[in-house]
């Protein structure tokens, strides 16, 4: 099970922080290599405690609403991405010398030595999509692929299970790349960055560092946004092995070691002989779908990786042909009486809602939740001249609301004193009122959803209900 002999393992006193989806899995594995495992836990709830049963069963001991001190003897802490660096239990660990590790770090040194390498994508937006148009172009070029990581299978299960592969797809977040130090990948991209999870890393600067482990030690390809260029910096700091090249995408002409967009073709000046001269076509903008610029800024991100592993030009078409987005990207739910209407709910940040916002000319724009910290003068400035309206919902409404009336005084804002979860409908309602045929009704929250909804995706079911309740009654 794995590379390491269970001897490395065998009777190793390893704390797991945090149950949930990474740290039980953790405590398993640890657990069935040998090692004596704890596993603390701030909370202590039913779910919790169901878990920790299941682990207890198996011989591992849980310490629950108990995650601030460290257990005697501990020699190594595997986390669960979320937990903040500067938790007491990790400040304990440093002053032990204790080694902290995230699960992607485990996965990492418990890989097989001949197992897949693996394709990372990192960025503050797009990474889901990013990763499972890459997993439908490897799949496309007849390559035993998953998405993993982030999303889709878990990295341990990836690494340890019986299922071979020949390359992953890896997601990951500035918290998994924080705790993983070991990490090197084939090719990797970063796609993109904006301020999120501040209070996490603590600062920007924190934050994009994190953000740039993925470049560390990459064998063949850093891909980076021409558009970003923060992602370019980060490659420049990258230790990366002999012959490692920068990469760039671009929905310009592409220079030479860049893919980019000529003529609504998807291009490749990068991995093609005589990249001074010569160009290769990979897809068409038409065979991304949702052909939204942010989009085919991933489709780029996704083909570049691929090029990088060696999968020719037509899996690539093939691929982004094949790739169906998640639902509340960007998905068309209805038109009615000549008004598209479009859930974007899973724009939780001003990063991702004002890419949402660009794909469109004229906009009623339903905006609001939390905040998480934000500010919207700048999204709000660049996006005034596509909103015809604005009708906003949630706790953090009004910073919403102030940024327009600097920024887009002229447009109608709708403020929905509401934080009940009817109040979509309602809000649904007025931006029909505000609608003219030929616009678009986008759901784009630049915010999250806890207020209202347990999660973006109820948030983006909500809308739907409300648009076809409209659709019914039109």
């Amino acid at each position: 099970m794995g590379s390491r002999e269970v001897t490395d393992w065998q009777g190793k006193r390893v704390t797991v922080a945090g149950l949930g989806v990474s740290g039980v899995p953790a405590a398993k594995v640890l657990h069935g290599l040998g090692a004596t495992v704890t596993v603390v836990n701030d909370g202590d709830d039913e779910r919790a405690r169901a878990q920790a049963a299941e682990l207890e069963a198996l011989g591992v001991t849980v310490r629950l609403g108990d995650g601030a001190t460290l257990p005697d003897g501990t020699e190594l802490i595997v986390t669960a991405p979320g937990w903040q660096p500067d938790k007491p239990l990790f400040t304990a660990a440093r002053e032990a010398g204790v080694e902290i590790w995230g699960d992607v770090e485990l996965a990492w040194r418990l890989r097989r030595p001949d197992s897949a390498p693996w394709l990372c994508v990192t960025g503050t937006n797009g990474k889901t999509t990013t990763v499972q148009m890459l997993a439908s172009i490897l799949k496309a070029a007849g390559l035993r692929t998953a998405a993993v990581g982030n999303i889709g299978v878990s990295l341990l299960d990836a690494v340890l299970g019986d299922e071979e592969y020949d390359v992953l797809a890896v997601e990951l977040s500035s918290y998994q790349l924080h705790w993983a130090p070991s990490l090197r990948a084939h090719s990797a991209a970063v796609l993109n960055l904006a301020p999120d999870h501040l209070d996490w890393h603590g600062s920007m600067e924190a934050y994009a560092r994190d953000k740039g482990r993925v470049y560390e030690g990459n064998r063949v390809a850093c891909v980076y946004n021409v558009a970003d260029k923060a992602t370019e910096d980060l490659v420049r700091e990258a230790d990366v092995e002999e012959g490692c090249r920068a990469i760039g995408f671009t929905l310009g002409t592409p220079a030479p070691s860049q893919l980019g967009v000529v003529e609504g073709i998807l291009v490749d000046r990068a991995f093609v002989e005589d990249r001074h001269k010569n160009a290769q076509e990979l897809a068409e903008v038409a065979d991304v779908d949702p052909p939204a610029p942010h989009n085919i800024a991933n489709a780029l991100a996704a083909a570049a990786l691929a090029r990088a592993f060696g999968v020719p030009p037509q899996a690539v078409r093939d691929g982004l042909r094949a790739f169906r987005p998640d639902a509340h990207r960007i998905a068309h739910v209805a038109d009615v009486a000549g008004v598209a209407y479009v859930d974007d709910s899973k724009a939780t940040n001003t990063h991702a809602a004002e890419a949402s916002l660009a794909a469109y000319e004229s906009i009623v724009w339903i905006a609001g939740g939390l905040a998480k910290g934000a500010t919207f003068d700048e999204l709000v400035a660049r996006s005034a001249k596509r909103l015809r309206g604005a009708v906003l919902i949630g706790a953090d409404r009004a910073l919403i609301r102030e940024a327009l009336a600097r920024h887009a005084p002229e447009v109608p804002v709708v403020d929905l004193d509401r934080t009940d979860t009817g109040a979509m409908l309602a809000a649904v309602q007025e931006a029909r009122r505000l609608a003219e045929p030929g616009d678009t009704v986008l759901l784009a929250p630049a915010c999250a959803s806890m207020d209202m909804f347990v999660n973006y995706n109820k948030r983006g079911d909500a809308f739907a209900a409300a648009v076809r309740e409209l659709e019914a009654g039109a």
